[in-house]
């Protein structure tokens, strides 16, 4: 119409062109949306003709997701589970049918139900109730232990009247190299279950305890249900290793998950995020391990029987070594029984010469080297005696180191400490020096503060008693004291070195020395008095290990000696005090 009304030609040609060209557009665009949808539908439909050849084929082989439901199912029929487990398994099924097999949900169901039925649920291992066998395998496998194979064959006493009972949680706590670990197979190999180690340390995922849930991409239970899947059985022996050496990080605590874990109380019904269920962990025995207590979290102590492993004595080692380590070696290293021959003389020479632990690791390295020395002989063909001499084991493993650390205790001033740490006893030197000043007090050698507070207490003491300790008044106003410990890159704390400090104070300030060969341990108090401290035996194996002969302990530590036994403390001396001016008596040379 309005091109009618136009009656200018230049501009009627000039709308009429503007119409066209805008026809054009819609026509082009038109064709373009036609061409795409086609080629969409081509491609859908290439894709679903694909898939269906895909499912065609898989049919006829037997494998197609009408097979991977059949399969589940068979597997559940196999499985010996409780109502409610049952009912979970019909709807996730049910679920797993309803999906469409192309979709990425599909294969996420399809691991959740494969690991769901691969679980032992109602399995459980049958337990052995040979407790004369059990002692036995548990003798042959580790010499010494006695308490944990006593609490062992109790448990498995108990075990074979009640036939049903919650299995105990333990904590093997103790210094590197002597059992822990191993003794968690023995204990699996006496009760006749199955056997999964866990390490935890450097875990500082809560989800590694507790699984992920089954939304997220690659999720998966985590460790505690692993294991029971790999062990295939409700009821194994787990050994939750290092759990000293738990992190903690971003994502949540491992050690708070543990809680659930350890609880006799809780485990019945252990929630895991990916199984998204209750799983019963009554029935599994937990073994944890862990050099030293102190970082493992308050909750979690209480939920643990607690047995020390304290470490070898020399006697000990030297039967462990004839019993087990050197013909372990000589079987690694490709030799027979006769092919090497250490005495007793040579294995006392290699532990004291040689090695400086609690455990027999650094010893079994040792004796591996000189079994390496005996099959290079062998190899290169050259002539030996089978029965390596002392001069010998020094030729091969090198220089000994010193025999005894407490020779640099003949000064006034410096005093043997007895120390307990995380792989073990050892002993510390205390060194305290007096210089002019005004009565100040320095210390050095990494302390932390309750050594720093022991210190203190000490020099406060002696202020107070001075008189008596026949220290003037005069040396303690004009002088300045400054106490070491030795070591000072090595981080030292805690109570035990107090009777020691003080009895260093007391060498400088008299300038008299420290009876030799003499060591000591013990908190001390404003008052004077001498208060009991932990780690004793693992203290006195220490003593005897650097050469000590006499040991100054608290009256209150008498318990604790008397449990260890006699042979342990035949060359050692034992004097017990209450006070601190029986610790002086003793130790000051007249």
């Amino acid at each position: 119409q309005k091109l009618l009304e136009e009656k200018n030609l230049m501009e009627r040609a000039n709308k009429c062109y503007e119409m066209m060209h805008e026809d054009f557009r819609r026509l082009e665009l038109r064709n373009q949306i036609h061409q795409k949808t086609s080629k969409d539908l081509d491609k859908q439909q290439r894709e679903y003709f694909l898939n269906q050849q895909i499912r065609t084929i898989q049919e006829e082989l037997g494998g197609g997701p009408e097979s991977d439901v059949e399969d589940l199912i068979a597997k559940a029929k196999k499985k010996t589970w409780s109502p409610e487990v049952e009912e979970h398994f019909q709807k996730e099924i049910s679920r797993l049918q309803r999906q469409n097999p192309n979709s990425p949900d599909y294969n996420v169901q399809r691991n959740y139900l494969d690991f769901f039925t691969d679980l032992p649920w109602e399995t459980y291992t049958k337990d052995i109730f040979d407790i004369a066998k059990a002692e036995k395998i548990l003798d042959k496998a580790h010499f010494g232990l006695e308490d944990i194979k006593k609490r062992i064959l109790e448990h498995m006493a108990v075990l074979k009247l009640k036939n049903n009972m919650k299995s105990p949680i333990l904590l093997l706590v103790g210094p590197p190299g002597v059992g822990k670990t191993s003794l968690g197979k023995s204990i699996a190999d006496a009760l006749g279950r199955k056997y999964v180690r866990l390490s935890l340390g450097g875990l500082h995922d809560e989800s590694e305890i507790r699984g992920h849930r089954k939304t997220y991409i690659g999720a998966m239970a985590g460790r505690i249900l692993q294991s029971i899947k790999k062990s295939g059985t409700s009821n194994p022996v787990i050994v939750l290793d290092e759990m000293d050496k738990i992190g903690q990080g971003l994502h949540g605590d491992p050690s708070s998950a543990l809680l659930e874990v350890l609880d006799p109380e809780q485990n019945k019904s252990f929630y895991d995020n990916f199984l998204e269920m209750g799983y019963d962990l009554s029935k599994v025995m937990f073994i944890a391990t862990a050099n030293s207590l102190s970082t493992i979290q308050t909750p979690l102590l209480d939920r643990t029987e607690i047995i020390q492993i304290a470490g070898y004595t020399l006697e000990e080692k030297i039967e462990i070594a004839k019993r087990h380590l050197i013909k372990k070696q000589q079987d690694e290293n490709g030799l027979d029984s006769k092919s090497f021959k250490l005495g007793n003389a040579e294995l006392k020479h290699i532990i004291e010469a040689h090695t400086s632990e609690s455990g027999v690791r650094t010893l079994e390295k040792r004796i591996a080297s000189i079994a390496r020395w005996v099959a290079l002989q062998t190899a290169l063909e050259k002539k030996y005696d089978s029965k390596i001499s002392v001069e010998k084991v020094d030729e091969i493993l090198g220089v000994p180191r010193p025999k005894s650390l407490s020779e640099i205790t003949g000064v006034p001033g410096v005093v043997t400490g007895l120390a307990w740490t995380s792989v073990g006893g050892d002993i510390l030197f205390i060194e305290s020096i007096l210089s002019n000043g005004k009565g100040a007090l320095t210390m050095t050698g990494n302390l932390g503060t309750v050594m720093k507070e022991s210190a203190t207490i000490a020099l406060e003491y002696i202020k107070a008693k001075h008189d008596e300790l026949g220290i003037s008044q005069e040396d303690i106003e004009k002088h300045n004291i400054h106490v070491h410990v030795p070591e000072g890159a090595t981080p030292k704390d805690g109570p035990s070195a107090g009777i020691a400090m003080l009895t260093s104070m007391v060498s400088s300030f008299k300038n008299k020395k420290v009876k030799p060969h003499l060591a000591m341990t013990g908190e001390i108090t404003l008052r004077g008095k001498v208060l009991p401290v932990g780690g004793i035996k693992e203290k006195l194996l220490a003593a005897t290990r650097a050469g000590i002969k006499d040991v100054i302990l608290c009256e209150a530590n008498r318990k604790d000696v008397e449990e260890i036994k006699k042979d342990y403390l035949k060359n050692l001396n034992v004097h017990y005090v209450n006070r601190m001016e029986e610790v002086i008596d003793i130790a000051i040379e007249k």
